[in-house]
Formats: structure tokens, sequence, C-alpha cells
């Protein structure tokens, strides 16, 4: 692909961006690494088909090696190249909601190596939403696509700015794309298709419902259930602060709260609705945030403020359990995952 063929699928970025995105091609067709932002969080990509540099993205974030990688494609009708025996619905969702925060678990083809699906028979793909990400897709080329994980430390906060990648990574990456703060700021729902149902393995930005309501059909959760596929951020513990987070009903936050300041423990008690709220501060040691009480919005914020409230030197993060609502299964699910102990 030539350099105008490129700027003509860039459009609409700054001449900047558009140079920053021909060079970022080139590291990664010489086998580097790149940061870049996607709607939901920042990711840290390789040529899929080039296992030394896939390597490199597990050997930087100390990732395990059978913990399988997301692939990024530039088209929908890319599937044909990287997935075979393709369902008709995965295809409908698809056409629904690419580019957008979905993933589909198939079953992979001959052009996905071992290394990036930690040796299983199928393979995540998703179409990112994101302007800058897919000039970049589209910049690596025809037949190529980018295998990105979350660009952090395994199993830590995910980042949504590229400012929080160059905290954690700093120059192990050859390059970092910014692209502003991620606008969903939760990982994509991770459907599998491996089973006759098909399957949430991790609830993201696309809800059960919507999903049910373009297959006219359910979908299971494989929340309770045994899993036979490895997802990624599918692990009891992910997405976590190095503080110690607990979560609790909004009637019970104050008084653990108040049970830790007694051990002269500085506590931030993590809010969102008015009986949360409510509560007077009983200690110098405990202070409070209050999140946004829309889905929408707290996602958006939640590991921005898990990264800001874990370098601020708390010894405890209490955090208000979410409703129980489909609309809040993602922001449940990694909290409960960051605060698995």
């Amino acid at each position: 692909m030539n350099k105008t063929s490129v700027a003509h699928q860039q459009a609409g970025l700054t001449p900047e961006q558009q140079e920053q995105i021909v060079a970022a091609a080139q590291i990664l067709h010489a086998g580097g690494t790149v940061a870049f932002p996607t709607e939901t969080v920042y990711g840290l990509g390789a040529d899929v088909s080039n296992p030394s540099a896939i390597h490199k993205i597990y050997r930087i974030k100390h990732r395990p090696a059978d913990h399988p990688l997301i692939v990024h494609i530039s088209a929908i009708s890319d599937l044909h190249h990287w997935a075979r025996a393709i369902p008709e619905s995965a295809w409908k969702l698809a056409q629904h909601f690419w580019p957008g925060p979905l993933t589909l678990i198939l079953s992979r083809s001959p052009h996905i190596p071992d290394c990036v699906t930690g040796g299983q028979d199928t393979v995540g793909l998703r179409m990112p939403a994101h302007p800058i990400a897919l000039a970049l897709l589209r910049a690596l080329g025809p037949e190529k696509a980018l295998a990105a994980p979350s660009a952090n430390r395994f199993g830590r906060i995910s980042p949504t700015a590229a400012a929080h990648v160059q905290q954690e990574l700093g120059t192990e990456v050859d390059m970092i794309l910014d692209g502003g703060t991620c606008q969903v700021g939760l990982e994509s729902t991770i459907l599998s298709f491996h089973d006759e149902i098909p399957q949430i393995l991790r609830p993201g930005g696309i809800t059960p419902a919507a999903i049910e309501a373009v297959l006219h059909s359910p979908v299971l959760l494989a929340h309770n259930r045994p899993q036979t596929i490895r997802a990624s951020g599918t692990l009891p513990a992910h997405y976590a602060p190095a503080t110690p987070l607990r979560i609790y009903p909004a009637a019970e936050l104050w008084q653990h709260a108040s049970i830790l300041a007694e051990q002269d423990l500085r506590i931030l008690v993590i809010t969102w609705s008015a009986s949360g709220q409510s509560q007077p501060v009983l200690s110098k040691s405990i202070e409070q945030f209050v999140m946004p009480s829309d889905p929408i919005a707290y996602g958006q914020q939640l590991y921005a403020r898990l990264r800001q409230f874990d370098q601020a030197a708390f010894d405890y993060l209490l955090i208000e359990v979410p409703p129980d609502h489909p609309n809040w299964l993602a922001i449940t699910d990694r909290l409960q995952r960051a605060s698995y102990h």
C-alpha cells in the first residue's frame, strides 16, 4: 500500500497523526511493538503473523504464554482470512456492532499462529472503533492484523490514556500513539461461538440484551458456568490496583471503613448512590469520592480513577457495590476481579 492511499484512508486525522501512523506501521513491519488507542482501552500491538513480535508482547506484559491475545482487524470482510466455519449469527453481529467493542471467539484459520491463541483452536477477533486504530490497521496493508492485549502489566489496571501506557511500560514499547482518552473505558464484550448457544465470556460495552436483540435468540453468561475456552480478562484476579480493593453494600461501607481507620490506616470510600454518600466522614483517616450514578460515565472513569487512587498512598479502597442491573454487568465484573483475594 503506497503512502497516498494510506493518507486517503486516514482522512480526518491531522498531518502529524498521519505521519505517526506511517512510522508506527514501519515499526510493526520490522517486528516492533506499538501502543495504540481504541474506543475501549489502549492496546499493545504487534504483527499477528510475526511470532517473535508476539513474544515481545508477552515479555513486556509479563503475561502467561497460554493466555490468548485478541486480534484486531480493519474490515468485516477480513473475517474470511482469520477465521473459518464462521456462523451466520457471527456475521450478523459483526455487521451490526463493528467497528465497536465486541470480540467474537471463532475457529481460527491457519493464518493465526499458536502463540496468539495460547495453543487453542479458537481466536478472538474484533474491529476497533477508533480512527487511529483503524488507520494503523489499514496502513499495515492487506491480510495484516494486530494482536493486541491491553497496554499494561498483566493483571493490572488497563490504560485509558497514552500517559498511562508511558507510566507503566515506558521505553519497553517502541512507540505510543496518543489518541486521547478512550471513549468506552472498559474492555470489549467477548462472545464465544464454540458451543451451540453463543456465550458471553467477558461482559463489556455491548450488553447481553443488545446482542439478543440482533440475534433474536438468547445468549448465555459464562458466570458460574464451566469454561472450555481461555479468553482475555477472564481470570479470577485481574484489572487490579496495587492498593487492596474491597466491595461492600452502601449500608456496610462506612462500618468497614471505621474499623480499618481505627488501625491507623488511610481509607478511601468510593460511592455512587445517595445512600452511600449520606454517611458522615467519621475519621480524618477516611476520605470519600463519588463516582457517577450512570453506568456509561462510571465505566469511562473507572480505570483512570483507580489508577489515580492507587498512586495516592491509601491503604485500602472500599467501593460501593454497583446496582444489580444488566447495564452495570461489565463494571461489576471488573470490580469483582480487581478485588479478588
